[in-house]
């Protein structure tokens, strides 16, 4: 940040001030100064906005902490033609989301402090959104050798995953949650168990009908099931990355109700569509975990709405149109999400099954508080990472606007309520839909 950037005081004014990490919801005004909230509140800027301090006014509109997506897959580097850092910034200020969770899956794993620095790099280099990344739990997610936890953990990995390969060894599930309880690390599973999970889509009726081979929820149900009582052995921190079934969610209920240290996310796709998406074998809707039953659907939807699943993740997986446009079996799982993980979970408040203030919980306070980031919160001192949005505007989605570089989704022509205004990153704009030229 440039010194005119760190003196620089900014007023947003004639705001509707949300803060889900406090339950404000006010009409008022806010100060940055820099890179940090200085001031905020119904009665800040009554009497004038004093000279030299720019002026932002927000006409009315919310003004929120900026989203913090917590599963992103960056394809930086080794995949570039997929996605880069930049692209992927770009994307994500376009969907309000001022911090991204980049999975350890590039082509350089990142299971050493050099991968993890080079991230980390390439982000300050970027300037666009912040960049958190986890670290692998195995050597070259491979399953095997436990990384360093430790000394990843002190160059910013901000948790533990294998990304979409499942920790399938019990043995070395007990010792990786055993080895991360020592520094207070989050183990970040996805949650398959392999020997059922080596078909294309959600096992049942339909996949017999289309002639592809199926994967059945038991998969993720076992696998969560085994995993939380390894959790009670071990005493260490769980959580179960993109949930998609009924059955796993119940498990996961219940093992809160036992004080269990054990939290889950879900992603957009799994409670805005079903299995019926990939009917004439759309790749687009091609998934991992798969799109579910319409009663799965309902499930995830209810498990938001009660608070047994915590977060929503976007699951960004930018692919070419050479790696979705192959048949059904062959193509690669996994749809661009960063952009839409907004508005689709303000499905959310629009159907009244959550406040705003609480679906804005679910993809800012909440993800923050489990990977232990600082953001999604208004408070004085914080960053001063914002998004101004409108929760009500109408659109239909259209991937070919897209600023990331693939367009692989299934939401072409959606209907969906929310639009991104402006996103701001340590006080600067990096986002204004007025001089967008989508």
């Amino acid at each position: 940040m440039s010194k005119q950037d760190r003196d620089t005081k900014r007023a947003f004014i004639n705001a509707r001030l949300l803060d889900p990490s406090t339950g404000l919801d006010v009409k008022g005004a806010l100060l940055s100064e820099g890179e940090k909230i200085a001031d905020l509140g119904p009665q800040l800027f009554k009497g004038g906005v004093p000279s030299g301090i720019e002026v932002i006014d927000c006409h009315g509109q919310c003004l929120a902490p900026g989203l913090l997506d917590m599963r992103v897959h960056l394809r930086e580097p080794g995949e570039e033609h997929k996605e880069t850092i930049v692209t992927a910034g770009q994307a994500a200020a376009a969907g309000g989301i001022t911090s991204i969770a980049a999975l350890p899956d590039s082509s350089s794993v990142l299971d050493d402090v050099a991968a993890v620095e080079y991230v980390a790099r390439r982000a300050r280099e970027a300037k666009m959104v912040k960049v958190y990344p986890y670290g692998a739990i195995t050597r070259n997610l491979e399953g095997k050798e436990l990384t360093e936890f430790g000394l990843l953990t002190e160059f910013g990995a901000v948790a533990f995953t294998d990304s979409t390969k499942a920790l399938a060894n019990a043995q070395t599930m007990r010792r990786a949650l055993s080895y991360a309880k020592t520094f207070n690390a989050l183990i970040v599973q996805h949650p398959e168990e392999p020997t059922l999970a080596g078909g294309v889509m959600n096992g049942g009726e339909i996949a017999t009908r289309m002639g592809l081979s199926g994967i059945p929820v038991h998969a993720e149900i076992i696998m969560v099931e085994r995993d939380i009582r390894l959790v009670e052995m071990t005493g260490g921190r769980y959580h179960a990355a993109h949930i998609s079934t009924a059955g796993a969610i119940d498990v996961i209920r219940q093992a809160k109700k036992r004080g269990l240290s054990v939290t889950c996310d879900t992603a957009p796709h799994y409670f805005c569509l079903n299995e019926n998406s990939v009917l004439d074998y759309r790749t687009f809707a091609k998934v991992s975990p798969p799109l579910r039953s319409e009663s799965d659907r309902e499930a995830v939807f209810a498990g938001l709405a009660d608070g047994t699943i915590d977060a929503i993740a976007s699951d960004h997986s930018p692919h070419d149109q050479d790696s979705k446009r192959l048949p059904f079996a062959q193509a690669e799982f996994g749809i661009v999400g960063l952009e839409t993980l907004f508005p689709l979970a303000l499905q959310l408040y629009h159907k009244k099954a959550l406040s705003l203030l609480e679906t804005l919980a679910l993809v800012t306070c909440k993800p923050a508080k489990i990977l232990g980031i600082a953001a999604g919160t208004l408070a004085v001192g914080s960053p001063a990472d914002l998004v101004i949005f409108n929760p009500d505007s109408p659109f239909f989605i259209d991937p070919e606007k897209f600023r990331s570089k693939s367009k692989n989704s299934p939401f072409t022509g959606f209907p969906a309520q929310g639009k991104v205004l402006r996103t701001v990153v340590d006080g600067r704009t990096i986002y204004d839909r007025a001089t967008d030229q989508n």
